[in-house]
């Protein structure tokens, strides 16, 4: 079965259909979105960029990402816990990222949390706790956009266990895309030549 949604790009090669609107874009769903991440460093990267995208276009994010990893110190854990005040006052004046407070307040928060967390469970404890509410048996794509849900049971979860580690700016919303980014669901469409 193939979604009738699905775009054939100048490759003869089809896509869903947000994967062709630009080459960024055509690049992201071609080579990462929806494939399998894990390590507690590249998970807090995506949970970072996915709270960030929150009421903007994932193509901003998508083009400033080279900046958010340089303002996050390649999205390293121990070193982003131990940012203040003045870090903040420097991420705030930074044109490179989304220039947002909470949001900026909100990663040091959850870098604090992973910290703890890994303290705790030790080192690939986010990586675990995130892959833990994967959902089981589902194997069928969607077969339209109209299908692809904006959470799920499991998205709702996720976001309480992380809720409960202490993260912040984890809505269910913003977990389901982040599910989706790191390869939990596959919702690339039904004949989409990407994903599993």
């Amino acid at each position: 079965m193939t979604s009738a949604d699905l775009v054939v790009g100048p490759d003869g090669l089809p896509r869903c259909p947000w994967g062709t609107s630009t080459d960024d874009y055509r690049a992201y769903h071609d080579e990462e979105w929806g494939r399998p991440v894990h390590g507690d460093t590249a998970l807090f990267e995506r949970i970072t960029l996915e709270a960030f995208q929150s009421g903007l276009s994932w193509l901003t994010i998508l083009r400033k990402r080279p900046g958010f990893r340089l303002a996050f110190a390649q999205f390293d854990p121990e070193v982003v816990s131990v940012y203040g005040a003045a870090d903040i006052d420097r991420l705030m004046g930074d044109a490179s990222i989304v220039r947002n407070r909470r949001k900026i307040e909100a990663t040091i928060e959850n870098a604090k949390a992973l910290m703890r967390l890994r303290d705790a469970r030790g080192d690939g404890a986010l990586d675990a706790l995130v892959w833990s509410f994967a959902p089981e048996g589902r194997t069928a794509r969607p077969a339209a956009m109209a299908d692809v849900p904006a959470q799920t049971p499991e998205s709702s979860a996720l976001s309480k266990g992380l809720k409960r580690e202490g993260f912040v700016f984890v809505g269910p919303t913003t977990m389901y895309a982040a599910m989706q980014a790191c390869g939990l669901v596959d919702d690339h469409l039904a004949g989409c030549h990407a994903g599993s």
